[in-house]
Protein backbone atom coordinates (compact mmCIF):
# COMPACT_ATOMS: atom_id res chain seq x y z
CA UNK A 1 0.00 0.00 0.00
CA UNK A 2 1.73 3.61 -1.08
CA UNK A 3 1.48 6.23 1.10
CA UNK A 4 -0.32 9.42 0.84
CA UNK A 5 1.50 12.35 -0.69
CA UNK A 6 3.15 14.87 2.04
CA UNK A 7 0.78 18.11 1.24
CA UNK A 8 2.19 21.52 2.39
CA UNK A 9 0.39 24.91 1.09
CA UNK A 10 2.18 27.78 1.93
CA UNK A 11 0.31 30.96 1.63
CA UNK A 12 3.25 34.31 1.62
CA UNK A 13 2.43 37.43 1.96
CA UNK A 14 2.81 40.54 4.64
CA UNK A 15 -0.40 40.79 6.62
CA UNK A 16 0.75 44.56 7.19
CA UNK A 17 0.40 45.42 3.47
CA UNK A 18 -2.32 45.76 1.36
CA UNK A 19 -2.89 43.21 -1.22
CA UNK A 20 0.48 41.26 -0.56
CA UNK A 21 -2.00 39.60 3.38
CA UNK A 22 -4.02 37.93 0.43
CA UNK A 23 -2.01 34.87 1.47
CA UNK A 24 -2.70 35.05 4.63
CA UNK A 25 -6.30 35.84 4.29
CA UNK A 26 -6.71 32.57 2.44
CA UNK A 27 -4.83 30.61 4.76
CA UNK A 28 -7.22 29.97 8.01
CA UNK A 29 -10.14 28.68 5.11
CA UNK A 30 -7.69 26.45 3.27
CA UNK A 31 -7.11 24.80 7.06
CA UNK A 32 -10.57 24.35 7.20
CA UNK A 33 -10.93 22.92 3.69
CA UNK A 34 -8.22 20.74 4.22
CA UNK A 35 -7.96 19.16 7.56
CA UNK A 36 -5.18 16.49 6.30
CA UNK A 37 -3.28 19.02 4.58
CA UNK A 38 -0.58 21.30 6.50
CA UNK A 39 -1.11 24.42 5.81
CA UNK A 40 1.46 27.37 6.88
CA UNK A 41 1.56 30.76 6.15
CA UNK A 42 4.29 33.20 6.05
CA UNK A 43 6.23 36.40 5.99
CA UNK A 44 9.54 35.26 5.11
CA UNK A 45 11.43 34.55 2.08
CA UNK A 46 14.87 33.09 0.51
CA UNK A 47 16.76 30.95 2.77
CA UNK A 48 13.98 31.21 5.64
CA UNK A 49 11.37 29.52 3.75
CA UNK A 50 14.10 26.35 3.91
CA UNK A 51 11.86 24.70 6.89
CA UNK A 52 8.88 25.53 5.13
CA UNK A 53 9.77 23.54 1.50
CA UNK A 54 11.70 20.56 3.14
CA UNK A 55 9.72 17.79 3.99
CA UNK A 56 7.43 17.41 1.34
CA UNK A 57 6.38 16.07 -1.96
CA UNK A 58 3.57 18.37 -3.05
CA UNK A 59 4.56 21.99 -2.56
CA UNK A 60 1.40 24.27 -3.18
CA UNK A 61 2.33 27.91 -2.65
CA UNK A 62 -0.23 31.01 -2.85
CA UNK A 63 1.06 34.14 -3.25
CA UNK A 64 0.22 37.65 -4.41
CA UNK A 65 1.52 38.46 -7.74
CA UNK A 66 2.42 41.77 -9.82
CA UNK A 67 2.73 40.82 -13.30
CA UNK A 68 1.30 44.15 -15.01
CA UNK A 69 -0.22 41.24 -17.71
CA UNK A 70 -3.63 41.11 -16.22
CA UNK A 71 -6.23 43.10 -14.09
CA UNK A 72 -6.02 42.86 -10.59
CA UNK A 73 -8.27 40.45 -9.09
CA UNK A 74 -6.98 37.53 -12.04
CA UNK A 75 -5.97 34.18 -9.97
CA UNK A 76 -3.07 32.59 -12.19
CA UNK A 77 -1.84 28.90 -11.73
CA UNK A 78 1.97 28.56 -13.02
CA UNK A 79 3.88 25.27 -12.27
CA UNK A 80 7.59 25.34 -11.30
CA UNK A 81 8.80 24.62 -14.65
CA UNK A 82 6.42 27.52 -16.55
CA UNK A 83 8.17 30.38 -14.68
CA UNK A 84 11.74 31.50 -15.45
CA UNK A 85 13.75 32.08 -12.56
CA UNK A 86 15.42 35.63 -12.43
CA UNK A 87 17.86 35.22 -9.48
CA UNK A 88 18.59 38.34 -7.25
CA UNK A 89 20.65 41.10 -8.04
CA UNK A 90 22.89 40.13 -5.56
CA UNK A 91 24.10 37.32 -3.42
CA UNK A 92 22.10 38.79 -0.31
CA UNK A 93 18.61 37.60 -2.14
CA UNK A 94 17.37 34.33 -2.98
CA UNK A 95 13.96 33.95 -3.51
CA UNK A 96 11.75 30.79 -3.42
CA UNK A 97 13.54 29.52 -6.52
CA UNK A 98 16.97 29.41 -5.49
CA UNK A 99 15.61 27.91 -1.94
CA UNK A 100 14.19 25.16 -4.09
CA UNK A 101 17.22 24.84 -6.21
CA UNK A 102 20.01 24.27 -3.07
CA UNK A 103 17.21 21.92 -1.20
CA UNK A 104 17.72 19.99 -4.37
CA UNK A 105 20.85 20.40 -4.65
CA UNK A 106 21.55 19.52 -1.21
CA UNK A 107 19.49 16.23 -1.63
CA UNK A 108 17.08 17.59 0.99
CA UNK A 109 13.60 16.45 1.29
CA UNK A 110 12.37 18.62 -1.21
CA UNK A 111 9.14 18.69 -2.98
CA UNK A 112 8.59 17.05 -6.66
CA UNK A 113 5.84 18.82 -7.40
CA UNK A 114 5.26 22.83 -7.21
CA UNK A 115 2.70 24.59 -8.16
CA UNK A 116 1.84 28.66 -7.17
CA UNK A 117 -1.46 30.14 -7.23
CA UNK A 118 -1.09 33.91 -7.47
CA UNK A 119 -3.97 36.50 -7.15
CA UNK A 120 -2.50 39.73 -9.63
CA UNK A 121 -2.67 42.73 -7.24
CA UNK A 122 -3.08 46.46 -7.16
CA UNK A 123 -1.40 47.51 -4.34
CA UNK A 124 1.77 46.30 -2.37
CA UNK A 125 3.06 49.17 -0.94
CA UNK A 126 0.18 50.52 1.31
CA UNK A 127 0.90 49.57 4.85
CA UNK A 128 -1.84 49.25 6.94
CA UNK A 129 -4.09 49.31 3.97
CA UNK A 130 -7.17 47.08 3.02
CA UNK A 131 -6.93 44.67 0.40
CA UNK A 132 -8.18 46.04 -2.65
CA UNK A 133 -11.95 45.06 -3.79
CA UNK A 134 -10.76 43.41 -6.95
CA UNK A 135 -8.50 41.55 -4.81
CA UNK A 136 -11.06 40.98 -2.19
CA UNK A 137 -13.44 39.60 -4.74
CA UNK A 138 -11.36 37.19 -6.28
CA UNK A 139 -10.53 35.38 -2.77
CA UNK A 140 -12.97 32.98 -2.91
CA UNK A 141 -12.05 31.86 -6.56
CA UNK A 142 -8.07 31.95 -5.12
CA UNK A 143 -9.29 29.95 -2.28
CA UNK A 144 -10.91 27.52 -4.24
CA UNK A 145 -8.43 26.94 -6.78
CA UNK A 146 -5.37 25.87 -4.26
CA UNK A 147 -8.03 23.83 -2.51
CA UNK A 148 -8.20 21.91 -5.70
CA UNK A 149 -4.48 22.05 -6.51
CA UNK A 150 -3.90 20.79 -2.83
CA UNK A 151 -6.34 18.06 -3.00
CA UNK A 152 -5.80 16.73 -6.56
CA UNK A 153 -3.75 13.99 -5.14
CA UNK A 154 -5.16 13.67 -1.67
CA UNK A 155 -7.82 11.72 -3.45
CA UNK A 156 -10.56 14.59 -3.67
Amino acid sequence: MSEQPRIRVLCLGNDLVADDAVGYEAAAELRRRLPGVDVVESATSGLYLLDEVVGVDRLVVVDAVATGRADPGTVHVFREGDLEVVHGGSQHYVGLFETLELVRALDLDGPDDVVLVCVEVADTLTIGGEITPPVQAALPRLIETAAAEAGSTVGG
